[in-house]
């Protein structure tokens, strides 16, 4: 990678406003990159917080097509508001973990220096990850929405079942009565669907993992599938209340008869790793997996 090393010149640069301890981070990394003769964009939240004065661009999408690599500053959840927000775009990311376990987020604070050096001597490698998508008619309204980790269908407040029906290219998988359904991506096989006893997946493989919450039958379990295939859920119960969220953030509500279909998205997104990373070791260290004493 070092001859396409030599033509990361513009980095942009977003990140979470809610963590206090991004701006000092953010401000400290931009006057790195300059000293370089690199040049520094950030997005307007991102200036105001940090206290950028050049480079400023409206939001996220425009900030990406200014820049030849983008450091998203936060945790998980924000590398899925950036990586929704900058869908399809070529523009690769790097997320610097700014907080809790942060499996997107390759970089920790405190760590930026050296991965800056890194990036320039070329010691890095590109991953594309797939992103999926939600369309339906839900409330009389058409709905689409892309997401990295994955889409739930769940109930609202009231702690009562749903009853869900869920085919898959058009067969019948079955009908659960749980608390609510997971559709990962490989990606997202890591985040809620694993708290919820999915599998791991390795991030680059064709797969979607279905995986009921609390299902009311034990033997319902996760479910691997092709990325290729559309998976078509079906809201059965008329009470109590369903919502539809991308990457827990709510889309919509749904009614009884509503459908949703969930399949691979034409749009990825382009994640940047540092050598000596690997998607292995994070699960041994976020994880804190070990070997077994015989």
């Amino acid at each position: 990678m070092k001859k396409l090393a030599k033509t990361i010149k513009r980095i942009g640069l977003i990140g979470n406003s809610e963590k206090v301890s991004c701006s000092k981070l953010i401000a400290k990394t931009a006057r790195l990159i300059a000293r370089t003769g690199r040049r520094v964009y950030s997005d307007a939240v991102t200036a105001r917080m940090a206290g950028l004065k050049s480079g400023i661009c409206p939001d996220a999408a425009s900030l990406t097509r200014e820049v030849d690599l983008l450091l998203v500053f936060g945790g998980d959840g924000t590398m899925l508001r950036v990586a929704s927000e900058i869908a399809g775009s070529r523009t690769p990311i790097l997320g610097i973990n700014v907080g809790g376990l942060g499996f997107l987020t390759a970089v920790s604070s405190q760590e930026m220096p050296r991965a800056l050096q890194q990036i320039w001597d070329g010691d890095f490698s590109l991953e594309s990850r797939a992103l999926i998508e939600a369309t339906g008619r839900c409330r009389d309204r058409t709905i689409r929405k892309c997401a990295l980790n994955d889409f739930v269908v769940s109930r609202a407040i009231v702690s009562r079942l749903i009853t869900l029906e869920v085919s898959v290219d058009g067969e019948l998988l079955t009908r659960y009565r749980c608390d609510g359904l997971i559709v990962s991506s490989p990606t997202g096989s890591t985040a809620y669907s694993l708290s919820a006893g999915g599998a791991v997946v390795y991030p680059t493989a064709d797969v979607f993992a279905i995986t009921p919450i609390c299902p009311h039958t034990l033997s319902n379990r996760s479910v691997i599938v092709s990325l290729d295939s559309k998976i078509l859920i079906r809201v059965v119960n008329p009470k109590p209340e369903t919502i539809l969220s991308a990457d827990g953030q709510g889309v919509t509500e749904l009614t009884m008869g509503d459908t949703v279909t969930i399949q691979r998205s034409h749009d990825s997104v382009r994640l940047m790793h540092l050598a000596g990373s690997s998607f292995f070791e994070t699960l041994r260290r976020k994880l804190n997996w070990s070997g077994a004493n015989v």
